[in-house]
């Protein structure tokens, strides 16, 4: 559990800051370095990923070019997600590619910043790009927001037990 001293963590933010792009941002009660653990160690992400449902890390090569794929198994049937890393800055940055196995072609590239707020809490900032405003439009009305908010609670769930 989290120490009674520090701030419950607020809700997600979501932005458009262009006519691609969605913004991000969750505070964590966490180091930068745990959640890095969370988001970079196959064990850990199995734990919160899949949002409860069960997820095989088929593979996940945390390198620049390094493959990832995961696979989720879901009440509503399996779904397939991968993409590559073009930036690995421990603890900081990631930068990969993500393509969902149910629309093949439609990459979208996610950076993914953690930000030290210097009192044991981190931001999480993620900005996807998406190849015209139609795609961003459809994963905003695909429920992404929800999807993303129940993957946090999981993640911070996993943070509190470590």
């Amino acid at each position: 559990m989290s120490s009674p001293s520090l701030k419950p963590s607020p809700a997600l933010t979501v932005t458009t800051p262009s006519d691609r792009e969605v913004r991000t941002e969750r505070v964590f009660n966490a180091s930068r370095e745990r959640i890095w653990r969370a988001m970079t160690d196959p064990a850990l992400v199995a734990q919160w990923w899949g949002r409860g449902n069960r997820l095989v890390i088929e593979r996940l090569e945390v390198v620049r070019g390094g493959h990832w794929r995961f696979v989720e198994h879901a009440p509503d049937g399996v779904h397939g997600f991968e993409g590559r890393f073009r930036e690995v800055t421990p603890p900081e940055r990631l930068v990969q590619t993500f393509e969902w196995d149910g629309m093949p072609g439609y990459v979208v590239i996610s950076s993914m910043t953690l930000e030290d707020l210097g009192d044991g809490r981190t931001k999480l900032v993620t900005t996807s790009l998406f190849h015209t405003t139609e795609e961003r439009d459809g994963m905003l009305d695909s429920g992404m927001t929800e999807g993303l908010e129940q993957s946090y609670r999981a993640l911070e769930a996993v943070l509190a037990k470590r």
